[in-house]
C-alpha cells in the first residue's frame, strides 16, 4: 500500500462504506481539507453536513442524528474538539452512550509549527476519563483502514486520533487482526515490554528490532485502543518481562503511560518508564523536529531501554 496519511484511508473508506449505507452521515467544521473530506460531500451530499466553526454546534447535532439510528462521524482537527469541545462530549455522547465516532484529525504534535493552540497532547487523558468512551489511536493505513470498517456498526461512542502526514507501515497487508479493547504483540521478548500506541508503534517496533539485533529480546505491544485497555496483554507483559517502556505522542500525565501504570502498579508492579511530552507547552517544530528533541525515536527508545534494564540489574 502506498503510504499516505491516516485520515485520507478514513475518509476512503468511509466514503466507500457510505455509497451502500445511507444512515452513515459525515459531520464537520469548515475541515472538509483537513479531513480530506471533500471527495464524500461532493458525491453524497445528502449524507454530509457541514457546520462551519463550531464543533460544540458539531457535536450535539451528531449526538442527535446518532439517536435517532444514524451512524454519524463527527471529523475534524483533534486539538479543537478534545478541547472546545470537550462539554458536548461529556454530556451529549458519552454521558447519553450515543454512538458517535469522534475523528480527530492533525493531532499530536502534527500542526507542530503553529504552537500549543493546535497541539493536541492531552486528548487521551481527557476523553478516557469519561465513562463509556472508547478511545482508538491507529498506527498505519491498514490498520485506519479495518478500524473504519468496524466502528461503522460499532455500538458505543469513540474518539479516534490520527495524524496529519503520511506514515509508514506497520502491518504488511489488509488481513490483520483488529480488535477493539484487544492489543496486537507485534514481537515476542522476554527482557523488557514496549508498549506504543498512534505513530510512535512503529518507533517502538523498529526500537524492538535493533535491541534484538544487540541480543535483547522485546516483547513490542500496539496498543491502538487506549480506553478500554487491554489489561491481559499489559499484566502479561509485567509479569514475563519485570519491566515496561510505554511510548506516545502525548502528555506524560494521564495518558497511555498513566493507564499501564494505573494497572500494574495494583497487580504486577514493576517498573514503568512513560516517554512522551513533559510537563511543559512544547516547543514549535514539525512532528520530525518535536519528536527527536522529545526523544520519540527509534534510537531514544533503545537507549531507554537499556538504561532501565541496567537499573533493573
Amino acid at each position: 500500500m502506498q503510504h499516505k496519511p491516516c485520515r485520507q484511508i478514513f475518509t476512503e473508506t468511509l466514503l466507500s462504506l457510505a455509497r451502500n449505507d445511507r444512515d452513515i452521515i459525515a459531520v464537520t467544521t469548515d475541515a472538509r481539507g483537513s479531513v480530506t473530506l471533500t471527495g464524500f460531500a461532493d458525491e453524497l451530499p445528502d449524507q454530509f453536513i457541514e457546520l462551519g466553526i463550531a464543533e460544540q454546534n458539531a457535536l450535539g447535532i451528531g449526538a442527535g442524528l446518532a439517536a435517532s439510528g444514524k451512524k454519524v462521524f463527527v471529523c475534524g482537527p483533534a486539538c479543537f474538539y478534545a478541547a472546545r469541545g470537550v462539554e458536548q462530549i461529556k454530556l451529549d455522547i458519552a454521558y447519553t452512550g450515543n454512538p458517535v465516532k469522534i475523528i480527530g484529525v492533525s493531532g499530536g504534535v502534527s500542526y507542530g509549527a503553529l504552537g500549543s493552540s493546535h497541539h493536541s497532547l492531552n486528548d487521551i487523558a481527557v476523553m478516557r476519563s469519561f465513562p463509556g468512551l472508547t478511545v482508538i489511536l491507529p498506527c498505519d493505513n491498514y490498520q485506519t483502514r479495518i478500524m473504519t470498517e468496524k466502528l461503522v456498526d460499532y455500538i458505543h461512542p469513540v474518539f479516534v486520533r490520527m495524524g496529519r502526514a503520511p506514515v509508514p507501515d506497520v502491518y504488511e497487508s489488509n488481513n490483520i487482526n483488529f480488535e477493539i479493547g484487544r492489543a496486537n504483540i507485534l514481537m515476542d521478548g522476554e527482557d523488557i515490554a514496549l508498549i506504543g500506541t498512534g505513530e510512535t508503534v512503529y518507533h517502538v517496533l523498529e526500537a524492538g528490532k535493533a535491541l534484538k539485533q544487540s541480543g535483547i529480546h522485546a516483547s513490542v505491544i500496539d496498543m491502538h485502543t487506549v480506553k478500554p485497555i487491554d489489561s491481559d496483554v499489559v499484566l502479561k507483559a509485567a509479569r514475563e518481562t519485570g519491566v515496561i517502556i510505554t511510548v506516545e505522542e502525548h502528555s506524560v500525565l494521564g495518558g497511555l503511560g498513566s493507564s499501564v501504570s494505573e494497572l500494574v502498579s495494583q497487580y504486577q508492579s514493576v517498573p514503568v518508564r512513560i516517554l512522551g511530552f513533559p510537563d511543559e507547552w512544547a516547543a514549535h517544530g514539525s512532528p520530525t523536529e518535536l519528536f527527536h528533541h522529545y526523544g520519540l525515536t527509534k534510537e531514544n527508545i533503545v537507549k531507554q531501554a537499556i538504561k532501565l534494564l541496567n537499573e533493573k540489574k
